[in-house]
């Protein structure tokens, strides 16, 4: 399987039932910091960082269970880990705002600074972003958020680097992004305002292909989707009063289409397919959106978030207050047959001609998403997004005159589990 990427081969009934969760066994950060980044090679191999912490921590069974790697104890300083990257199982590297750039051989068990000699002319202050090209020997990696803007890159596994002065092209980089070998992406802001640059040579030479032109402003995070490197996504982290926006080229970047973001400070951006996607930043957690960015809806799951990746076969990650996996297995610790058995539903009417209606007998206080597919997985709306707090049973009724004759699944996910019921609309 590809690396955990931004590439991504969508299928459509992958994302069919499945939510954001909380992954067990790392913590949450409470204080306002959070997890810089996740990174994964494969829906079960991967790691993430800690930012303010600076811990790295490492899975091999998707998120389930995760072993403390490395600490700024180990590296005998103070850091802030900025991002995580690897180029196989065995090397990757962690980017910092400190000076320093580490990289490990062994999947992680040990990790050694980047000697300066070995990054050429000069070391760099800070990493914000990296991306190693997978089936390859070359990584890309960029910074500063605070400048000055460069790209280093290793054509040999990051045993030698060189570091590129992007002052003319760019004040700041955050992210840096590359379809092979020779054409990337990479994002960040200019004196005008928050831009995005391209390559088709390696990085020799870049082109401006977007700019907001509002000074301040950066583009946060970029995203391919679909497998495909033409559709391009990105995060737009506006300054004071003004909305953050999503940016989008189904070109390669020659157009973009501009929406409001659901925040200001919004800097997180996935999408599983090019009309579903999740935004997020420093103040939120995940907002949703089934058309494309043109309205979103507050999930009020998660927070603090930073980025958010997808595999080929729909599995998500998303780095905030701790790590968070969009699956449709329960990450709870009790069997999630008997909390199925906790939910009970009642359907009125099957078929139905006006108004669906049904019942939820709630045993427990709890937490309630109902939403609307057809038979093949294909989201249609959102019902309702509630929180239970009186037991009993509770009647529901919704108007779907408008949905075509034939059959449907509704969906209900609560903190006691998941279950499906079926009717048809006559």
């Amino acid at each position: 399987m590809k690396k955990f990427t931004y590439f991504l081969l969508l299928i459509t009934t992958f994302s069919y039932g499945q939510t954001w969760q909380s992954v067990p066994n790392l913590p949450t950060n409470t204080n306002g910091t959070r997890f810089d980044d996740v990174f994964f090679l494969n829906d079960n191999l991967g790691w993430a960082v800690n930012g303010y912490f600076a811990k790295g921590y490492k899975t091999t069974d998707g998120g389930l269970n995760w072993t403390e790697q490395v600490s700024q104890a180990d590296l005998g300083g103070s850091f802030y880990f900025r991002n995580i990257e690897f180029l196989d199982a065995n090397i990757g590297f962690i980017g910092t705002i400190n000076n320093s750039f580490f990289k490990t051989t062994d999947g992680g068990n040990t990790w050694a600074r980047v000697d300066n000699a070995n990054i050429l002319p000069s070391y760099p202050q800070a990493i914000c972003g990296i991306d190693a090209v997978q089936g390859t020997s070359t990584v890309y990696a960029c910074g500063a958020y605070f400048s000055p803007a460069y790209i280093i890159k290793s054509t040999d596994s990051g045993l030698t680097w060189t570091n590129t002065d992007m002052s003319a092209y760019a004040n700041t980089l955050v992210e840096v992004k590359f379809v092979d070998e020779n054409l990337g992406y990479a994002a960040g802001s200019s004196s005008l305002g928050a831009n995005v640059l391209k390559t088709t040579d390696g990085g020799l030479t870049w082109t401006e292909i977007y700019n907001s032109n509002i000074p301040g402003e950066y583009i946060w995070k970029l995203q391919f989707v679909e497998n495909n490197p033409n559709v391009i996504y990105g995060s737009l982290y506006a300054t004071g009063s003004n909305p953050g926006k999503l940016i989008k080229s189904f070109d390669a970047g020659t157009n973009w289409t501009v929406l409001d973001a659901p925040e200001t400070s919004v800097q997180a951006v996935g999408f599983i397919s090019q009309t579903r996607g999740w935004m997020g930043g420093h103040n939120t957690g995940f907002y949703e959106t089934t058309n494309g960015g043109n309205t979103w809806t507050n999930l009020n799951i998660g927070g603090n978030l930073n980025r958010i990746i997808f595999s080929n076969t729909g599995v998500g990650f998303a780095s905030g207050s701790t790590i968070y996996k969009f699956t449709n297995e329960s990450l709870g610790t009790e069997n999630i047959d008997k909390k199925r058995e906790d939910l009970k539903i009642s359907l009125k009417n099957n078929p139905v001609k006006h108004n669906l209606e049904f019942s939820i007998d709630y045993t427990i206080p709890d937490k309630m998403v109902i939403e609307l597919y057809d038979t093949n997985g294909k989201y249609i709306k959102l019902l309702t997004r509630e929180s239970i707090y009186n037991t009993g049973i509770k009647n529901y009724s919704f108007n779907v005159s408008d949905l075509s004759a034939g059959s449907y699944l509704l969906t209900f996910h609560s903190n006691t589990g998941r279950s499906s019921k079926k009717f048809i609309k006559s």
